[in-house]
């Protein structure tokens, strides 16, 4: 058992300081993260809470120095903050990476706009509102209402569900920009290099940090590098470059890969830039115990990457959550790959999505999707905003849908609309069971019995297995323990974790499985099955046999693909 502190809980800085978009920064912003005024009302006006909140961190966690939970919360958040005298002339914007669930903007009693949704950014000009000093108020309703998106919260928590999360959770910041600039980056990859589309931008040029130099037309420039380097776990490599498009100056970065599904012999098989590549993959989903949403600082997200991968594992897939901007470029910089999880809404049953499927039944009663139309809305329209937000980052190889029948409804219709608006990336369409007619993926969640595998014309994974448990004293959240199987001490739970590979999955590889997803990276609350302890100081697992684990798993795909 190895034993590790982690920087992010004595280093890191806990305001959240540092430049929230990596992807497009620019030299004029400002932070508005620090101490806010708050109050917490109940939808009949009754205060229960009044006094001074940390944002970003919500008012459930110990971080936000609030730390409790409201029942169908009103909160209201207040600041003032001044605009910095060289920005005069410029436009400015205000930034959300996240609030949940609604939120209303006023800047100096005006009113700004509206969001909903919980997981998704927003930003708005202010510059016709603003003045040298400025009042900013958030205005924010938060009931768990399931037609919006909400992952794994429940007011009743326990199990495999755990603490709600209200309010501001990712940082507010301000920016000033020229009249015309570059709103968002995409890019196509090429067979050679890259196209970058700038939305918003016109014409001007781009730098590599080479020294390259590429014009920009009406906010399209192709990159072909004289040095192709093909960006991938073992080599992380991205292309830097300064950008000047108008009046609008900015630095970013892009990566070239391709992600693809060859039939490879009697099965279908995943190939990065070309060669083989198989996902030995955890589940991650983001909990920390002093934010809840909100790690202590962005060293808390390199520190889950970094130990990912000294594990063993070169994918992580991100579960029901989208994380802060920071995170995917971590990602992007390491080398780690990302599926990324649609955020649930919609109803859910015990009996019909999980226990009935769990015990043979594969199609869902159509009667439950009857339930979830509006949601079935919603849902579309944040799975479009998160693809949408999300779609720079390399690191992200696969879009998952729908989990476990959470809210599921229209699934080939969901899968025909992310498919229109992501042509590169894969789609696991419906990820463990009820499975529609489209998807690129036969994805199957393993828990209590020995996996079986049918022949399918997908590529086909085990997207959710494992979830062994050990209760490491010392480092709980609290008496109460949940997980699949129990372990009493550290040698009999790695021994039962190297003998789960070695029977149930290293011999299907030969059988088609091109992927693994553990459950799980770290421990959330009462769930004890994660690798790391909740409090990110202990590592369960010998990281030098996990690493020979992982090297295995690689070849093996590798010579299969190889000999097909």
């Amino acid at each position: 058992m190895i034993n590790k502190l982690y920087t992010s809980r004595s280093e890191g800085d806990i305001s959240w300081s540092d430049y929230p978009r990596p992807s497009l920064v620019r030299d004029r912003w400002m932070s508005l993260n620090g101490e806010w005024s708050f109050m917490a009302k109940s939808s009949r006006d009754k205060v229960y809470y009044s006094g001074k909140i940390r944002v970003p961190y919500c008012p459930e966690s110990e971080l936000s120095g609030v730390g409790e939970v409201f029942r169908q919360g009103r909160f209201i958040y207040k600041r003032s903050f001044m605009i910095p005298r060289e920005w005069e002339g410029m436009r400015l914007l205000l930034h959300f990476g996240a609030v949940d669930a609604i939120a209303r903007v006023y800047v100096n009693g005006t009113f700004t706009g509206e969001h909903r949704g919980g997981y998704t950014a927003f930003t708005y000009d202010i510059t016709d509102v603003a003045e040298e000093f400025n009042d900013l108020e958030v205005r924010v309703i938060d009931e768990l209402d399931r037609n919006y998106p909400y992952g794994k919260q429940r007011y009743e928590r326990g199990g495999m569900w755990y603490t709600p999360v209200s309010g501001i959770w990712q940082s507010v910041w301000l920016e000033a920009v020229p009249k015309e600039y570059v709103r968002s980056i995409k890019q196509k990859t090429l067979e050679k290099g890259v196209k970058l589309y700038f939305e918003g931008g016109g014409d001007g040029s781009i730098k590599l940090e080479s020294g390259e130099e590429y014009p920009v037309r009406d906010g399209h420039a192709t990159v072909e590098p004289g040095e192709l380097r093909m960006w991938s776990p073992k080599d992380p490599f991205l292309y830097r470059y300064s950008a000047r498009i108008g009046e609008d100056e900015f630095s970013s970065y892009f990566a070239i890969r391709s992600i693809e599904i060859r039939q490879c012999g009697e099965y279908k098989r995943t190939y990065l830039n070309g060669g083989p590549v198989y996902f030995h993959a955890l589940l991650d989903q983001g909990y920390y115990p002093e934010g809840i949403y909100t790690p202590p600082s962005s060293a808390s997200f390199e520190d889950d990457i970094k130990t990912a991968k000294a594990l063993g594992f070169n994918t992580l897939r991100k579960h029901v959550k989208v994380e802060p901007d920071v995170f995917y470029y971590l990602c992007d910089v390491y080398g780690m790959l990302v599926f990324q999880d649609m955020v649930n809404n919609g109803s859910y049953s015990y009996v019909f999505d999980t226990l009935a499927p769990t015990v043979g039944m594969k199609k869902r009663l159509k009667r439950l999707e009857k339930r979830d139309v509006k949601a079935g809305r919603i849902f579309l329209h944040e799975m479009d905003a998160t693809a949408t937000q999300l779609m720079f980052h390399p690191c992200i190889v696969m879009w998952t849908i729908f989990n476990e029948g959470w809210g599921q409804v229209r699934a080939d219709d969901m899968y025909d609309h992310l498919r229109k608006l992501d042509s590169e990336r894969l789609i696991d369409t419906t990820s463990g069971w009820f499975r529609e007619n489209k998807s690129d993926i036969e994805s199957y969640h393993v828990y209590f019995h020995r996996p079986w595998i049918k022949r399918t014309d997908k590529v086909c994974m085990i997207s959710e297995f494992g979830g062994y448990a050990i209760k490491t004293e010392g480092h709980v959240f609290n008496d109460k323990s949940y997980g699949y199987k129990m372990y009493s001490d550290p040698e009999s739970f790695s021994k039962g974790f190297f003998e789960l590979y070695e029977r149930d999955i290293l011999p299907l590889i030969e059988k088609g499985v091109c992927c693994d997803v553990y459950t799980q990276l770290c421990d959330v609350e009462d769930e004890i099955n994660g690798l790391v302890t909740y409090d990110r100081r202990v590592v369960k697992l010998p990281e030098d046999r996990a690493k020979e684990l992982g090297r295995r798993l690689d070849e093996r795909y590798l010579k299969v693909c190889e000999e097909s």
